[in-house]
């Protein structure tokens, strides 16, 4: 009998392997008859680190271009966290401060080998934490699959929430799932630190949402509508079946946009059709791996990103509401917006309403690294992307980080000069 997961329409061309497939099969059939698909439920928090110095600037950022709204600060030992939510129904956004500069540990060293990603040792995107039923049987279910968790002590060292099970970082995506316990009808209380509402904090908020109504965005901007993570080319499979193992996702498909040697494939939650209420979570990968780029003559922008920033989310993407404002689609009305007040973007909006989409990435934040995606789907248009316009957003992207990774290259010369 096919299980619940697996009842889901397959989209894309990419072809996958015969041990994904199988394996796939496999995974969500014992995930199903396990029970840990109807205990695990929607994305309740995002949770992203920046250097000391740069979360009351990222706050601002985010709400400015997102509808996220600043609700309180919890103060650590080592570190600030800011809550932002939009209301019980999306995610909320927890960013954490590092205080001192010269803090260790684990996701400060996933950081640290790249070229890139050590400008910068402390920002980095951390996670996903899902709401579930019962966090007792989630852990011990996992556990029997071999899903490895910090220990309560090393939760408490890491300065995370206490209520929450976090797994270890995937070797393939570098990023942590957590879980907690939560019935639906109540509010998210993190178990972490001193609670207060920081003047400066709450300064750079208003500011934001002042602009924010100025510009007339408010009313135009959704939660997100995905996560897009990318990895290492030979770790697309497995980085995929892992997310399945750890969530109650299920695989939508995979396409091939083979003019920049890429793949985007694309998991989505089995209990929310929505993804305003729980981001489909995507994965890009290479086709090929970089040694092999001088035999292809390929572009390889993927690759090129993982190999200096290492795995990590590469774009948080914000849905807009369809529908048009001064006889411009919505998402031409929130760039230029945007644009006016200085935000700059990788390129201008691609995709056409004929298409059913439009897309567009902003320059990488300063704060986290992290790009803004925003995307607009017109009339009942119920797809992530055309390959077209992957294809231009990940030449654009491409484009940038190789600029940074040059950067990057002549700052190590001069060190070492």
């Amino acid at each position: 009998m096919i299980s619940a997961s697996l009842d889901f329409p397959r989209y894309g061309d990419k072809q996958n392997s015969d041990f994904f497939e199988e394996y796939l099969v496999r995974l969500l059939e014992e995930r199903d008859r396990g029970g840990l698909t109807s205990r695990i439920r929607q994305i309740d928090t995002l949770m992203i680190t920046v250097e000391p110095g740069h979360s009351i600037a990222y706050v601002g950022e985010l709400c400015l271009m997102t509808p996220y709204h600043y609700l309180v600060t919890l103060e650590s030992e080592s570190h600030y966290t800011h809550v932002l939510r939009i209301d019980m129904r999306a995610p909320d956004v927890l960013v954490r401060e590092v205080k001192d500069a010269n803090t260790r540990g684990i996701f400060r060293s996933l950081n640290e080998v790249y070229p890139i990603g050590a400008q910068k040792p402390n920002s980095r995107y951390m996670g996903e934490i899902f709401r579930v039923t019962s966090l007792h049987d989630v852990v011990e279910l996992q556990k029997a699959r071999d899903v490895r968790f910090f220990n309560q002590d090393q939760i408490r060292k890491l300065e995370l929430p206490g209520n929450m099970a976090v797994a270890k970082p995937s070797p393939y995506t570098h990023n942590i799932v957590g879980y907690w316990e939560r019935p639906e009808d109540e509010l998210r209380v993190y178990a972490l630190g001193l609670s207060s509402i920081r003047a400066d904090v709450q300064a750079a908020y208003e500011a934001a949402k002042d602009t924010q109504q100025r510009l007339g965005l408010a009313e135009r901007l959704l939660p997100i509508d995905h996560l897009a993570t990318r990895v290492y080319s030979q770790n697309r499979e497995a980085a995929i079946l892992e997310y399945l193992t750890l969530t109650s996702y299920y695989y939508w498909g995979s396409y091939d946009i083979a003019d920049q040697n890429s793949s985007t494939n694309v998991t989505k939650s089995v209990h929310h059709a929505n993804e305003l209420e729980s981001p489909a979570k995507v994965f890009t990968a290479a086709n090929h791996p970089y040694f092999v780029n001088h035999l292809l003559q390929l572009p390889s922008p993927t690759e090129a990103f993982v190999r200096n920033y290492g795995p990590r989310l590469h774009h948080l993407a914000v849905a807009v509401n369809d529908g048009r404002t001064a006889g411009k689609a919505n998402i031409d009305y929130v760039v230029d917006a945007l644009r006016d007040c200085g935000q700059s973007f990788l390129l201008d909006v691609i995709g056409s309403e004929e298409a059913g989409l439009k897309q567009i990435f902003s320059s990488a934040s300063e704060y986290s690294s992290l790009i803004i995606e925003y995307v607009q789907r017109f009339g009942d248009f119920q797809g992530f992307f055309t390959k077209d316009n992957v294809a231009r957003l990940t030449h654009a992207a491409g484009v940038e980080e190789g600029l940074r990774a040059m950067d990057a290259a002549a700052r190590a010369a001069e060190a070492t000069g």
